[in-house]
């Protein structure tokens, strides 16, 4: 298993930003409008961590992994027969890949196919 996608979402993305920074040297983009406008920085893994903003008032800030899967479709089904809930099933995201939402233990998660 690989987190490919660490998701941070907070009110305070620059805040956030410059404190990984300054704590494991990570360099954040500008924006990226497929993410949902995170700032993203390159895991020494090959993944990414993007930090964004609430997309919707509702939105609780969150930290969400998201694992590397080599099918998303399969993967959501099998995680649906072992009582996941999808919150979100496969969105393609351009340029990036392909991601679902799923909660598992009072906890979300998230899966990730790369293009």
């Amino acid at each position: 298993m690989q987190v490919y996608y660490l998701e941070i979402v907070t009110k305070d993305v620059n805040g956030v930003c410059q404190a990984y920074a300054a704590a494991n040297g990570l360099e954040f983009g500008d924006p990226d409008p497929a993410l949902g406008n995170a700032r993203t920085a390159a895991l020494p893994s090959g993944g990414l961590v993007g930090v964004r903003a609430p997309l919707r008032e509702s939105e609780q800030p969150i930290v969400r992994p998201y694992w590397l899967v080599n099918d998303i479709e399969a993967a959501v089904r099998e995680v649906a027969q072992a009582g996941g809930v999808i919150a979100l099933p496969p969105m393609p995201l351009p340029g990036h890949g392909s991601c679902a939402i799923y909660f598992a233990g009072g906890v979300e998660h998230g899966l990730w196919q790369q293009t």
